[in-house]
C-alpha cells in the first residue's frame, strides 16, 4: 500500500492495484469515480511501479509513457491513432509500456471505436489505464474488457486531515464547514481555499437567503451572482493554462483548443461546485429545522440557519434543495445555457419559498 500513500484512503483500489503489482497487470484497467479523489495520482503512482520509475513518470518524461488528455472538449480519434502507432513500438527500457487516458469520459464516439480495436488485440508489453469521472460515457464495449478501479468520495475526516496540512490556521467551525462543503473531494476543498473562496461562498449564501428572506427579489440577479463566479474561475483556468503551454511545441489550433477546455471546464466545475453549495443551504435549513444542528454543512453560519429555520424558509427548503439538485443533475449530463437556468432556477425558487 505504500505505493499509493500519496493518494488517501480508496482501500478497494488501492487492494486491486497491489494485486495487480504483485500477481501480474492485467492489458487495460478503467479507474472511475469522482473528480478530486485520487485518482489520476493513483494512475500515475501505478504507472511508475509498473514502470519501476516513478519520479519520471510523474515527470512524464519515461520514453515508455505515454499519456492521451483531450483537445478541446473530448478526446478525438486522431490521439487515439497516434496511440495506436505507438502501441506496437517495444519498450525502450522497461519491459512494458504504460498508456495512460486522461478524462477518458470525454472520448468521442470515433475515439472509441478506435480504441476499442486496440483493447481487443494488445501486445503482450502494453498495459493502458484509462481514467474516468463516470462510467455513463463510456461504451460498455470498452468497459467489459478493463479491469475497473473505483475510486469513492472521501470522507470528511480525510478531508479534516488535508486541511489541517494545507491551512492549518482555520478555525474548527470554519474547517468543518470546508470539509462538509468539500463532499469528500479535494478539488472542491481546494477550490474553497482560494482567497476569494469566502467572497463568493459568502455571496452565494445571500442568494440563497434572499430567495425566501428578500421582499423584492430579482431571480436575473441571483443568476448573474453565479455567472461572476464563474467567468472568475474561467479566466483563471485561462490564465494558468496559457503559462503552462508557454514554450511547448504546440500547433496554434491545438494550443488554443487547450486553453479554451480548460477554460470551459473550470466554468462548468464552478457551476456545479456552486449547485452543490446551494442545494447544501436549503438541506441545512431541513437538518437545523428538524434539530439536527451537529449534521449540518455550513456549521459556521448555524446562527443564520437558526433564525432562517424558525420562519417560513424551512416549509419549501426541501423542495428547494430538490429544484436545484435537478439542476445539477442537468448541468451533469447536458449542455445547457448558464445564465437561462440559473434565472429559471431562481424564479421558481421563489415561487417554492412564496
Amino acid at each position: 500500500m505504500e505505493r499509493f500513500a500519496a493518494v488517501p484512503e480508496q482501500p478497494e483500489a488501492k487492494r486491486l492495484l497491489v494485486s495487480a503489482l504483485d500477481a501480474g497487470a492485467a492489458h487495460a484497467y478503467l479507474f472511475h469515480g469522482p473528480s478530486g479523489v485520487g485518482k489520476a495520482t493513483a494512475a500515475t503512482a501505478f504507472a511508475g511501479a509498473l514502470l519501476g520509475d516513478a519520479r519520471r513518470v510523474e515527470q512524464r518524461t519515461h520514453p515508455d509513457l505515454r499519456v492521451v488528455e483531450p483537445l478541446g472538449e473530448m478526446i478525438r480519434i486522431d490521439e487515439i491513432r497516434a496511440l495506436h502507432h505507438d502501441l506496437h513500438m517495444r519498450p525502450f527500457e522497461a519491459d512494458r509500456r504504460v498508456y495512460l487516458l486522461l478524462d477518458a469520459h470525454l472520448l468521442n464516439g470515433e475515439a472509441a471505436d478506435a480504441l476499442l480495436k486496440d483493447l481487443e488485440e494488445p501486445p503482450a508489453y502494453a498495459t493502458i489505464v484509462l481514467v474516468a469521472d463516470e462510467l455513463g460515457p463510456i461504451p460498455e464495449t470498452i468497459r467489459s474488457r478493463c479491469q475497473l478501479v473505483p475510486f469513492r468520495r472521501l470522507s470528511e475526516s480525510a478531508v479534516r486531515a488535508w486541511l489541517a496540512e494545507h491551512a492549518a490556521g482555520l478555525g474548527e467551525a470554519e474547517a468543518t464547514a470546508l470539509a462538509r462543503v468539500a463532499a469528500g473531494r479535494l478539488d472542491r476543498a481546494r477550490r474553497l481555499l482560494d482567497p476569494a473562496a469566502a467572497e463568493r461562498r459568502a455571496a452565494l449564501i445571500a442568494c440563497a437567503r434572499a430567495a425566501y428572506a428578500a421582499e423584492s427579489f430579482d431571480a436575473g440577479e441571483a443568476a448573474a451572482t453565479m455567472l461572476a463566479a464563474m467567468g472568475s474561475a474561467g479566466a483563471a483556468a485561462k490564465a494558468c493554462e496559457e503559462a503552462a503551454i508557454d514554450g511547448l511545441d504546440l500547433s496554434a489550433r491545438e494550443a488554443e483548443q487547450r486553453v479554451k477546455r480548460a477554460q470551459r471546464g473550470a466554468e462548468r466545475e464552478e457551476l456545479l461546485a456552486q449547485l452543490d453549495e446551494l442545494a447544501a443551504w436549503y438541506r441545512d435549513l431541513v437538518v437545523v429545522a428538524a434539530g439536527a444542528e451537529a449534521a449540518a454543512a455550513n456549521a459556521d453560519r448555524l446562527d443564520d440557519l437558526r433564525a432562517d429555520a424558525s420562519g417560513r424558509a424551512a416549509r419549501g427548503a426541501e423542495l428547494a434543495a430538490e429544484a436545484v439538485r435537478g439542476l445539477w443533475r442537468t448541468v451533469e449530463e447536458f449542455n445547457v445555457s448558464a445564465p437561462l437556468a440559473l434565472e429559471a432556477l431562481f424564479v421558481r425558487l421563489r415561487r417554492v419559498f412564496a
